[in-house]
């Protein structure tokens, strides 16, 4: 039973004059006083058994020493505890052994003593026996040391009364030792009247007991306090957590950490605020490039670990999922590719380290019911690089709350680490609580692990997790099951993630069937997850009712999904706009997006505002898009800035060669990319340098890709090095891809060779496909060849 100290109350009697500083009753005035949860719910650790004898002057009494020291040894709690968290227990028995003769010689000291009449024997007698559970033993001794003015005797047999189940008795007594002076009765008085909902009584003797240095007293002051949102609470927090109150240090940490980051927000720094990646699904657009979809995942799999959801919980935070790679871009208004993403699978937490642990950190003290849609603040570094003496101290504070074993504190400690990159000693942290049963810290231990390669163990601790209950540990395990193409073990876990209160499980169910055609089993899982405020689920669904035909029925999921924060929403509703014609709306949704980091709506903006003359803007945000990734933005961005240099003359004899230009590096970015146009603009460019060799490497990707003009290019720079065979196989592939100046040459070669009727056949392609001025050449030479056949 939790020794709350609190129930009724008795009028005071005055019988108990204040001791004197001599008196032995000093020290054993809070031996039976138990450091216990003050806090009623699971989320507060409970702290152990908590001996703090009075101050009080010993002079002149010979066997207070000895007292003392016999009375912690009999309050001790077992604490020798090896760096791995188990009990050392080298030469235990031995030890034991002596204790416990030891404790029995104290005992009977004490009960010849208190046979005799001695009343601090009594009292402390009557302790022992209380904290043995003898409490038929302890009550003649501590009635009768209370009837002589002990001030413990007193405290301990409001205890007594309290476990059994005689409360008003209890808090009686407490009374009578609480104005004698004791803290620990002034604290369970305080706890008494509180349950009783008499708060201006409790904060009356809580406020008695912390003024008088007692841990407990001000911590549960501070609770308190809190409770009323008084802005003294943490005052006495702090001074709780300074005498060791592990609970006290923890919440003391939560709060400076939380101030810290609402400071960071209200500041609006961008840079220390971590939200999670635009990973969800992506509204097909007409047009698409088979290639481009191709290149997407085609049904749920792991994160890569960038991110999960957790908004944060400690840890590892919760890590890791996923993040969309090799987006294509898509140009807007129609003009050129326009790719599809699918939807990725969550693992409840995901996507990079540090967003990872920012929400481990925020799932230690909530869970986050809507997946992803809470960001958690990475706030351990200021605008100037510093760390803010607060997020300093919160550190701080978790560091020694965890030193005293809090779970919870293990695991912030953890997280902190984890986002600095500290990652050894983040492990230990989460090695430690989970340990200690913190299924959160097994599950950031697992993704710890599984960053470093070693995904058995991952397993092993995920497993630990998920059996105690934690869904983003069910998640992880399914989204790795799902990798090894092991679909009903993956869907058994995210059943069990969804059952254990994680959405990401049923948006993961969803993933699953839509990745085997099961499209309707994958709407209800979608619509179970949305309805419940998962936004990358509606925003999943808004794709799977527009794939279906309803527009209506999907504009609606989109709009909730991107209000709720989820960036791919934004942008698809950017498409749903432009394929309505309606640019300007389109446009306010990709911005939304850009804002907040979306790569192809930064570049549907930068083409935008290139399109209504504003180079600067768009140069910004092609910049933001080729900065990550985009190969469309970076071969704009190279466009633009090409556009604005003035054309290169023939180098002079001698002349050294001269760097590469800025807009020269981003058309070879986006060509390394793939990017067929800036692949055939890096030939053209080392050609004008007069390096062939490069040149020809160059237009044969982009020809061997698709590109007619790279056909055409490469044809030219053949021929010229006399391999005409060879040339006009590349000018008959551009030709037919649409080449009219490949239809030109050819006809010209056609015509050298005396071959008539080709060269008439490819005159008339060469007029068919243009421009005007190769029309024009190819009719005139038509008709030459014409006048050759008829001559």
């Amino acid at each position: 039973m939790e020794f709350m100290g609190d129930r009724a109350t008795l009028l005071e009697t005055e019988r108990f004059a204040q001791p004197h500083a001599g008196s032995a009753v000093n020290a054993v005035d809070a031996v039976i006083t138990v450091d216990v949860p003050d806090r009623m719910d699971d989320n507060v650790d409970a702290a152990v058994t908590a001996v703090t004898a009075e101050a009080s002057d010993v002079s002149g009494v010979s066997d207070i020493p000895e007292l003392t020291a016999g009375l912690a040894a009999a309050a001790a709690f077992p604490s020798s505890v090896c760096e791995g968290g188990e009990p050392d227990t080298e030469g235990t028995e031995s030890i034991d052994a002596a204790e416990a003769v030891e404790k029995a010689g104290f005992e009977a000291r004490h009960r010849r003593a208190a046979e005799a009449g001695d009343a601090a024997s009594m009292s402390v007698l009557g302790a022992l026996l209380l904290r043995r559970g003898d409490l038929d033993g302890a009550e003649p001794h501590l009635r009768a040391a209370t009837a002589e003015g002990d001030r413990a005797a007193a405290n301990n047999l409001g205890v007594l009364l309290h476990q059994r189940g005689y409360p008003d008795e209890a808090a009686g007594w407490w009374r009578i030792a609480a104005v004698a002076g004791s803290a620990a009765a002034a604290h369970a008085l305080g706890r008494h009247y509180r349950e009783r909902g008499d708060e201006p009584a409790a904060e009356y003797w809580l406020r008695q007991s912390a003024e008088q240095g007692h841990a407990l007293g001000a911590y549960a002051l501070a609770d308190l306090l809190e409770h009323r949102s008084d802005v003294g609470a943490e005052r006495w927090l702090r001074a709780a957590a300074e005498q060791g109150h592990r609970e006290a240090a923890y919440r003391l940490a939560r709060a400076l950490e939380r101030r810290a980051a609402d400071e960071i927000r209200r500041s609006g720094d961008a840079g220390l605020l971590r939200g999670e990646p635009a990973t969800g699904a992506r509204l097909p657009a007409q047009g698409a490039r088979p290639e481009a979809a191709a290149s997407r995942d085609k049904g749920p799999r792991a994160g890569a670990g960038s991110p999960p959801d957790a908004a944060g919980e400690p840890g590892r935070a919760a890590r890791r999922e996923t993040g969309a790679s090799g987006r294509e871009p898509r140009v807007p208004y129609g003009t050129e590719s326009r790719a599809v993403s699918v939807p990725r699978a969550r693992r409840g937490d995901a996507g990079g380290r540090q967003d990872r642990a920012d929400r481990t950190a925020a799932r230690a003290d909530r869970t986050d019911q809507t997946g992803r849609a809470v960001r958690a603040p990475r706030a351990e570094e200021s605008a100037d690089g510093e760390r803010p003496s607060e997020l300093a101290e919160a550190e701080q504070w978790y560091r020694q709350a965890a030193a005293r074993g809090h779970r919870r504190a293990a695991l912030h400690l953890g997280a902190i680490l984890e986002r600095r990159g500290e990652l050894k000693e983040a492990g230990q942290w989460y090695l430690s609580a989970a340990k200690d049963g913190e299924a959160r810290a097994a599950c950031a231990l697992g993704f710890l692990l599984k960053d470093a390669g070693d995904e058995e163990s991952a397993a092993v601790w995920w497993l630990r997790a998920a059996q105690d209950g934690d869904g983003n540990a069910a998640n992880a395990l399914g989204a790795l099951h799902a990798a090894r193409g092991e679909q009903q073990t993956a869907e058994r876990w995210y059943r069990a993630a969804m059952d254990a209160g994680d959405v990401n499980g049923a948006y993961n169910l969803g993933l699953l069937c839509a990745a085997q055609d099961r499209l309707s089993q994958a709407e209800q899982w979608y619509r179970r997850a949305a309805y419940a405020g998962h936004r990358e689920a509606a925003n999943a669904l808004a794709v799977l009712l527009l794939q279906a035909g309803d527009a209506v029925g999907a504009e609606p999921w989109f709009s909730k999904a991107a209000e709720a924060g989820s960036v791919d929403a934004a942008f698809n509703l950017g498409i749903l706009y432009v394929g309505r014609d309606d640019d300007r709306t389109a446009l306010r949704w990709y911005e939304r997006a850009a804002a907040a980091g979306h790569t192809e709506a930064a570049l549907q903006v930068g083409i935008a505002q290139l399109r209504d003359g504003d180079e600067q803007s768009a140069e910004g945000h092609l910049r933001l898009a080729a900065g990550s990734g985009s190969a469309e933005a970076a071969f704009r961005l190279a466009a633009l800035l090409d556009a604005r240099q003035p054309p290169p003359g023939p180098p002079a004899l001698g002349e050294p060669v001269a760097e590469k230009s800025e807009c020269e590096e981003w058309y070879e970015r986006a060509a390394e990319q793939g990017h067929r146009r800036a692949q055939v603009r890096v030939g053209m460019l080392a050609a004008a340098r007069g390096d062939a060799s490069e040149a020809a490497r160059w237009y044969r990707e982009a020809a061997e890709a698709g590109s007619r003009s790279g056909a055409f290019n490469l044809g030219l720079l053949l021929a010229r090095e006399g391999g005409e065979r060879e040339a006009a196989l590349w000018w008959t592939r551009a030709a037919r891809a649409g080449h009219g100046r490949a239809a030109l040459r050819l006809a010209l070669l056609a015509a050298r060779r005396g071959e008539l009727k080709d060269g008439q056949r490819w005159c008339a392609r060469a007029v068919e496909l243009g421009p005007a001025e190769v029309a024009e050449r190819a009719a005139r030479l038509r008709e030459a060849l014409l006048q050759e056949l008829t001559a």
